[in-house]
């Protein structure tokens, strides 16, 4: 019965084939491609899987650090852009985070790379031409057990590379501490302002200075110019200013390092990484006269790298490269001279076109650790919606990064001003959950200083732009900061001192 069945069955078929020999030869067809495009498929994930177990092709190691939101299937299938990306701050990672002694029980060796980069390069020609340029450190390949074979020649760390991996602290200070340019296009040059910026707390908590080296105006052509500025602060009583306008022609800063002289004015990285500061001054109103010289050392690996914001005409660059200093030497006013022997210190440069931006910030140290916090707004930002940050460091150097909502304010302090009393900030708080990390940042604040940004819009003719302002005036404070929280299962504790700002 089964072969009579059978028999029918091939019988059937046959005839079939027979008397439609087109169409069985197109279904033949397409069965045949539909299982040549399954077995391909098959092939090519066998392929990823042994690609994406295989250390070899990435240069080694065991783990290989992307930038947030890559797609590895786009990165391990060689899809469009899929190796064409760039690390933001790689100098910072590989130093501070991958190199850093926190980690060195979990990271034998870290090695930078960079594989098939998209470059773009002009010939003496002048034409532009399209290249693949794959890059390396050859002591931390090496190191890694992922050095090619040499055939000829040699293959070792030049001064870029070690400047990169293993910079002088001096050369560390300028790659930092760098001035910059407005950029082509700007359309609020005329806005563009850059400066270092210095504080020093007295051993009492007492007294404190604000000292500001600054280029301000469009400094690609002729309508510019700097400051020198120190305010010195006592507890309870007004701050008092001391400002030396200097024209260009005796303003000297540099793309290429740190230093800046502004008239009798300058800062100074010297060789051992420390930076040396004198300024001069008269006071507004007394004409008292200010010389200050002093000394400050930035603690090792305590610092933030930089970062530029940009958006449309909106340009905001920020850089500290003395979180926790100290500062020795002297400010003297008149006849009286204050010394200073290691007194806490810090150190940022700033930036960018500033018309109409105000932000949020603070530095301040508590126990062991030092934390910075900021958020910056343009002026067609709404209030609250850039992004807010909190940077934590010891001293083994960065130890974690949280993003708190808000910076939570209780305005129960009153500052008097010319047009009345403002309230300002009594306490604050900053509070955010990552994980398993917590922390918890609490701002006592006992001296303010506000000041209305308005006065000196007005004063360059911009008084309707200034009626404009949603928050003019400008709050600086200084007190007590506590923190608490944890941080990859170690307790954060401490207390200390700090300098905030906000607007009002």
């Amino acid at each position: 019965m089964n072969r009579e069945r059978l028999g029918t069955s091939w019988l059937l078929a046959w005839r079939t084939v027979t008397s439609r020999p087109w169409r069985a030869l197109l279904l033949c067809g397409g069965f045949g491609v539909g299982v040549g495009v399954m077995v391909v498929l098959l092939a090519v994930g066998e392929a990823m899987v042994r690609q994406a177990s295989q250390e070899r092709l990435v240069g080694g190691g065991q783990i290989t650090v992307l930038p947030e939101g890559i797609d590895l299937e786009v990165l391990t299938t060689g899809g469009l852009g899929g190796l064409f990306f760039s690390v933001p701050n790689a100098r910072f990672v590989y130093r501070q985070v991958l190199s850093n002694p926190r980690l060195a029980d979990a990271v034998t060796v870290a090695a930078p790379q960079m594989e098939g980069k998209l470059l773009y390069l002009t010939t003496p020609d002048g034409v532009e031409r399209a290249v693949r340029a794959t890059g390396e450190v050859p002591s931390a390949t090496r190191a890694l057990g992922a050095m090619p074979v040499i055939a000829e020649g040699v293959w070792d760390d030049d001064a870029g590379d070690l400047r990169w991996t293993r910079p002088t602290v001096a050369e560390l200070r300028h790659e930092i501490d760098r001035f910059h340019r407005p950029g082509d296009g700007l359309a609020n040059a005329d806005s563009w302002g850059e400066w270092h910026y210095f504080n020093v707390l007295s051993p009492d908590a007492s007294r404190w200075a604000f000292i500001t080296f600054l280029v301000g105006g469009d400094v690609r052509g002729e309508r510019w110019g700097g400051q020198l500025l120190v305010t010195l602060h006592e507890r309870g009583r007004a701050p008092r200013r001391f400002v030396t306008n200097v024209p260009r022609e005796q303003v000297r800063f540099s793309r290429r390092d740190a230093d800046v002289r502004i008239g009798e004015g300058s800062v100074t990285v010297l060789p051992d990484g420390r930076y040396a500061i004198r300024s001069v001054g008269r006071e507004q109103g007394t004409g008292a006269s200010l010389s200050l010289d002093l000394v400050v050392s930035p603690v090792p690996r305590v610092e933030f790298p930089g970062a530029t914001l940009v958006s449309g005409d909106f340009t905001s660059g920020y850089a500290v490269p003395a979180l926790r200093a100290t500062a020795t030497g002297s400010i003297c006013v008149a006849a009286r001279c204050d010394r200073y022997t290691d007194a806490q210190a810090y150190h940022d440069h700033n930036w960018g076109s500033w018309r109409g931006v105000t932000w949020e910030w603070g530095a301040t140290r508590a126990g062991a650790y030092t934390l910075l916090y900021g958020r910056v707004t343009p002026e067609d930002t709404a209030g609250g919606s850039s992004p807010l940050f909190v940077y934590v460091t010891d001293e083994r150097g960065f130890a974690a990064l949280f993003r708190p909502r808000a910076v939570h304010y209780d305005d129960a302090r009153v500052v008097n001003t010319a047009e009345g009393p403002l309230r300002v900030p009594a306490t604050a708080e900053l509070f955010d959950v990552r994980d398993a990390d917590t922390l918890r940042l609490q701002l006592t604040i006992d001296d303010a200083v506000a000041t209305d940004t308005r006065k000196g819009l007005a004063e360059r003719g911009e008084g309707d732009y200034a009626r404009g302002l949603a928050r003019p005036w400008f709050v600086q404070m200084a007190g007590e900061a506590q923190l608490s929280g944890r941080i990859r299962g170690t307790v954060l504790s401490g207390r200390g001192r700090g300098f905030f700002e906000t607007y009002r």
